[in-house]
């Protein structure tokens, strides 16, 4: 693929961003690469707290959201900063925990590592225990 085509790291994230809000999980799956150093640190209350690293735990995490939590009453990305194969995209959220019916407003930025237009890299840090507050009774 010649450099003039090939995606940017932005070009990349947008693509998650873009089939995460959509919940079309093929695209979204087909951005990561088959092993990925993907971490989402947080409370063991917290379902999608933990390592992953295959496209199949991948998958896993990103199911769990319409399983335990109602669909998102707002979203908004507040920055995105790029360099080579790094971004880290800041954003907040909220939404509600099914199980508890509380609601939790996630503050929280998302470090993506891009290689050969895939996502290698995934680290989320968040506000672990505010949502481990709305997942408890």
């Amino acid at each position: 693929m010649s450099t003039a085509t090939r995606k940017s790291t932005v070009d990349t994230v947008d693509a998650f961003f873009e089939a995460f809000g959509t919940g079309n999980q093929s695209a979204l799956l087909d951005l990561f690469a088959d092993k990925v150093d993907f971490t989402v640190a947080g409370s063991p209350h917290v379902p999608w707290a933990g390592s992953r690293s295959t496209k199949e735990e991948i998958a896993e995490f990103f199911g769990l959201f319409g399983q335990v939590l109602t669909p998102p009453e707002s979203f908004a990305i507040t920055g995105k900063v790029a360099d080579g194969e790094d971004a880290v995209v800041f954003a907040t959220c909220v939404f509600g925990v099914l199980a508890t019916g509380k609601k939790f407003t996630n503050s929280y930025a998302l470090h993506f590592k891009v290689a050969d237009e895939r996502i290698v890299g995934y680290r989320m840090y968040e506000d672990s225990y505010a949502i481990h507050e709305a997942f408890t009774a």
